[in-house]
C-alpha cells in the first residue's frame, strides 16, 4: 500500500563492471499501485501524481497485472526524444488543461522494477529474480507501457551511455544483481554525462540561511545578442558562499534597471526570453528575487545536458572563474550537441 519510497542511486564517475544495467530515464520517477480498478501513481517524494496523468491510469488498467506494484518512470516523447518540459506542464491545477494535454502530449510509463505481485511482496527478492518476474508480468504490455531495456554486458551499457543521450536520456544506472529493494536508500549507481561551458554570471540569489550566496544565475548570449538565463550553479560550502558576496560586490547593481533581465518580474516577458524567476507551479510561494550583477564576469561550469537546447536540465557545478574570456564570447555555439537517436529504437 502507498506510500513506498523509491530506491535511489548515488553518482559515480565510471560504469562499474559486473552489474545489471539500464538507461537512466529523464522523467518523473513513479511507483504504480494497481488493485483492480484502483490505480495510484506515487512520486519520488510519495506525493500523488494520479490526477495529472489520466491517460496513463487508463492504459495501466489495461496493460499491467490486476494486483501489482511497479517502479518506473513517467516520460513524454516528442519527435523521437524525451521532452521534460512537456512533462512539467502536466502539474496544473485545472483538470480541463490536464486532460487537454493528455490528448495533445500523451505520456508513457517505463517499468524497471516489480515490487509486489498479487499477494506477494518482492522487496526482499534479489534484483535478478525481480527482473525475471517483471519481464514475465509485462510480457503482453503494449505502448504506452514499456519494460526498460536491460543488460548485464558492460560494453553494451557503455554503448547505451554514448548513444542514448541523443534521445534525451541522461546516462546509465548500474544495480548489483543480488540487490534487495531498499526504500529511500542510495543503493544503486548512476553515471551521468558531464560537459563544461563558459557562462556569464549575471546575478545571484541569497541562501535560505542568511545573507550569503545561495546560487549564481547563469547566462548565455543567443544569435541575436540577447543574454538568456540558462540556469544556476549552487553547490558551495558556507565559507565560500560568504566569500562570494564580497567577491561579487563590485559588480552589484543598485537596481535591476538597465540589466539584460530587467523585465524578469513581468510574466509576459517570459514568453519571448529566458529570464530568472519565471512563474512556476513548482516554486509555490518561494522567494524568487535576486541580486543583479553587471554581466561582466565569466565562469566555467560543468553540466550534464541541455533541456530543449535552451537551458541546463539540472543545477550546474562551478569549476573556476575565466578572466581570459569576454562575456560576449559566451554563446550557445560552444555547447556540444549530442547526435540524435530515435527513442523508438530504445523502446521498440
Amino acid at each position: 500500500m502507498p506510500p513506498v519510497k523509491p530506491m535511489l542511486a548515488k553518482s559515480v564517475a565510471k560504469i562499474p563492471p559486473g552489474m545489471h544495467y539500464e538507461a537512466k530515464w529523464d522523467g518523473f520517477r513513479a511507483i504504480v499501485f494497481r488493485d483492480g480498478d484502483e490505480v495510484e501513481l506515487g512520486s519520488r517524494t510519495t506525493k500523488p501524481l494520479t490526477r495529472y496523468f489520466p491517460e496513463l491510469v487508463a492504459a495501466l488498467k489495461e496493460r499491467v497485472p490486476e494486483r501489482c506494484v511497479l517502479d518506473g518512470e513517467i516520460v513524454i516523447a516528442r519527435e523521437g526524444r524525451l521532452d521534460f518540459d512537456a512533462l512539467t506542464e502536466r502539474i496544473h491545477p485545472a483538470d480541463s488543461r490536464v486532460r487537454m494535454l493528455a490528448e495533445r502530449t500523451p505520456s508513457s510509463f517505463v517499468a524497471f522494477d516489480l515490487l509486489a505481485l498479487d499477494d506477494e511482496s518482492l522487496l526482499d527478492v534479489p534484483l535478478s529474480d525481480r527482473r525475471e518476474l517483471l519481464v514475465r508480468a509485462l510480457a503482453g504490455a503494449t505502448p504506452p507501457v514499456h519494460v526498460a531495456p536491460a543488460t548485464t554486458d558492460v560494453e553494451v551499457a557503455r554503448q547505451w551511455f554514448d548513444e542514448y543521450e541523443g534521445a534525451g536520456l541522461d546516462g546509465v544506472v548500474a544495480k548489483p544483481p543480488g540487490l534487495r529493494y531498499r526504500q529511500d536508500e542510495r543503493a544503486m549507481f548512476k553515471v551521468k554525462h558531464e560537459r563544461t561551458a563558459d557562462v556569464v554570471v549575471a546575478g545571484y540569489r541569497f541562501h535560505k540561511s542568511g545573507p550569503v550566496v545561495g546560487s549564481l544565475l547563469l547566462g548565455l548570449y543567443d544569435d541575436r545578442g540577447a543574454l538568456q538565463h540558462v540556469g544556476v550553479c549552487a553547490a558551495f560550502s558556507m565559507k565560500r558562499r560568504a566569500e562570494l558576496v564580497d567577491e561579487l560586490e563590485p559588480l552589484r547593481m543598485d537596481d535591476v534597471g538597465g540589466h539584460p533581465w530587467a523585465a524578469w518580474a513581468e510574466e509576459a516577458a517570459h514568453e519571448s526570453a529566458r529570464l530568472p524567476g519565471a512563474p512556476s507551479r513548482w516554486s509555490g510561494k518561494k522567494d524568487l528575487s535576486w541580486v543583479p550583477l553587471r554581466p561582466e564576469r565569466v565562469a566555467e561550469v560543468a553540466y550534464d545536458h541541455m533541456e530543449n537546447a535552451a537551458r541546463f536540465r539540472h543545477t550546474a557545478r562551478f569549476r573556476r572563474w575565466r578572466p581570459d574570456r569576454t562575456p560576449e564570447s559566451c554563446t550557445y555555439a560552444q555547447l556540444e550537441e549530442p547526435v540524435r537517436y530515435d527513442l523508438t529504437e530504445i523502446l521498440g
